[in-house]
């Protein structure tokens, strides 16, 4: 672990600090006022029927997970005045059962001194008073003005003023940053409670430009002291771990494993990893109060896809449950010219599995969108056929199918989905000869293009059967691997006009156990 040296002392937290700048009533009605403007022009060719998404404007990071007083909150970093990345306010959704959605009153915007250029990413958690306390971070360019002079970046503190979280009072900075100690990042508090002490996480670039996790602790969840660094990642062009996560989970015998996750920034692409900009995964190991997180797992992507970032999960009814953004890292970027930017994936639940894999799969309150089922039972595709089943899927689709690999000899065999009438779709298919999932997009319309990879484990291959459950939204795809061994989060933006689903099967013949399709109901957002 990290040799890396600093001054605590300068990385103690003293009593909050709240500095206003600007009426926070006034600014949130502003921001209000923006995104009613850039909804009223919106166009939903894409926009998403069961994602989370803003009615208008740019969004990314999921922020604030949790549950309190029967309703499931989700908020997200939001840009009320454009579709491209700007000055972060918080959006907020809330829902009583996953599945129906409500927008609520945008809930931050930047007010104070020390978040005078943007309120960043952050967490929530109920406290000891049985009340939601919500941390995030303060941003200001260190010049003023732009990020040519860098970032400062403070931890910050809110509370609701009513239970349903529509209205809060900021309560001001609590860990101010030791700017001599770090290399300008120093953001997205993470925070949980371990027997009697509160934990806070959050993600550092040292200043030796490594990426690092620093822990403090806390009694009474207001005044924090430095702890120490929790983790280094071991790879040198890793300069900051965005959007930290931290949580326990259980393996099959009960015992107790520590899951770290984090956005490594910096990391090279090898192989089938790290092909994005910036990518999204975890590890797995042990971590015991007063140490430093010990991992026992390589690095392991949360999501194969070609857009998914920013993740954070919370602990709720008993279940671990993720919330990632689909990050549409790479130009061109269509929808920015919608009146509304970025949305964000299914829920998922984690869980470990007998191998001490983790899993993340939708969580099981998905099934209950759906308003329609076709069983389409045991079916064969001949040499190089690709066969409609569905003519147009109204843009909200769920698809259960099971390859029988040992009587597949396609080289690919799955699913072209947003199929249009000028001949451009998105390929989910099983590819025999890198013996991975794909997704792959040299024939979407419109966006980004290239593949992505999901590649099976020695033991998936051998099963002789690939499960796929593939959601199709307006503007993404979602493919869930065998029960969510694997996960794929990808845009995809077809054309105009009906948009068909087909079976393929490319140099050779397919067979298929079970194909299910069910056609999904708005969540009432769109």
């Amino acid at each position: 672990m990290t040799n890396a040296t600093f001054t605590p002392s300068a990385a103690t937290s003293a009593d909050p600090q709240l500095t206003p700048i600007a009426d926070h009533a006034e600014q949130l009605r502003l921001a209000e006022a923006g995104v009613a403007a850039l909804a009223a022009t919106r166009n939903d060719r894409w926009y998403p029927k069961f994602h989370i998404a803003s009615n208008g404007g740019w969004i990314n990071d999921p922020n604030g997970l949790c549950r309190y007083d029967g309703r499931w909150h989700v908020f997200y970093q939001l840009h009320p005045y454009g579709t491209q990345w700007g000055p972060m306010h918080w959006g907020h959704v809330s829902s009583p059962d996953m599945l129906h959605w409500r927008r609520e009153p945008i809930a931050f915007a930047p007010s104070l001194e020390q978040e005078r250029h943007g309120v960043f990413s952050g967490s929530a958690v109920i406290g000891d008073d049985g009340r939601p306390w919500i941390y995030y971070t303060g941003h200001r360019w260190a010049n003023g003005k732009d990020n040519t002079g860098g970032d400062w970046q403070v931890q910050m503190l809110a509370r609701p003023d009513d239970d349903d979280m529509t209205t809060f009072t900021k309560q001001g900075m609590i860990i101010d940053c030791p700017t001599d100690e770090i290399d300008h990042h120093f953001r997205d508090p993470k925070v949980w409670k371990t027997g009697d002490t509160w934990y806070m996480t959050f993600g550092v670039s040292s200043k030796e430009h490594r990426g690092q996790m620093w822990l403090y602790t806390s009694d009474d969840m207001t005044h924090w002291s430095f702890e120490r660094v929790l983790f280094e990642h071991p790879d040198p062009d890793v300069f900051m771990l965005e959007c930290p996560d931290f949580f326990p989970i259980r393996d099959a015998a009960g015992d107790e494993k520590w899951v770290i996750g984090f956005s490594a920034m910096g990391a090279k692409p090898s192989g089938f990893m790290n092909r994005n900009v910036n990518n999204a995964g975890y590890m797995i190991g042990a971590w015991r109060p007063g140490e430093a997180f010990e991992p026992e797992t390589e690095f392991r992507l949360w999501d194969e896809g070609h857009n998914f970032y920013a993740p954070q999960s919370f602990h709720a009814d008993g279940r671990q449950i993720m919330v990632g953004w689909m990050s549409p890292f790479v130009a061109p970027i269509p929808m920015e010219e919608d009146g509304w930017c970025g949305n964000l994936t299914l829920p998922r639940e984690i869980t470990m599995d007998a191998d001490g894999d983790l899993v993340t799969a939708p969580v099981a309150e998905m099934r209950g969108l759906r308003a329609g089922t076709i069983g389409l039972g045991p079916l064969d595709l001949g040499v190089n056929e690709c066969a409609t089943v569905v003519e147009d899927d109204g843009g909200a689709v769920e698809i259960e199918m099971s390859i029988d690999l040992a009587r597949t000899d396609a080289e690919r065999a799955g699913l072209h989905v947003h199929m249009t009438g000028d001949g451009h779709y998105t390929a989910v298919v099983y590819d025999a000869q890198i013996g991975g999932v794909v997704i792959d997009r040299q024939n979407v319309a419109n966006g980004d293009r290239g593949y992505r990879v999901a590649p099976l484990s020695e033991g998936e291959l051998a099963s002789g059967t690939l499960d796929l459950r593939v959601f199709v939204d307006r503007g993404c795809v979602e493919v869930y691997v065998n029960g969510g061994k694997h996960a794929m989060s990808s845009y995809s933006f077809p054309s105009e006009g009906p948009r068909a689903i087909g079976l393929v099967s490319e140099s050779g013949a397919a067979h298929l156990n079970d194909l299910t399709m069910h056609t999904l109901a708005s969540i009432g957002l769109d």
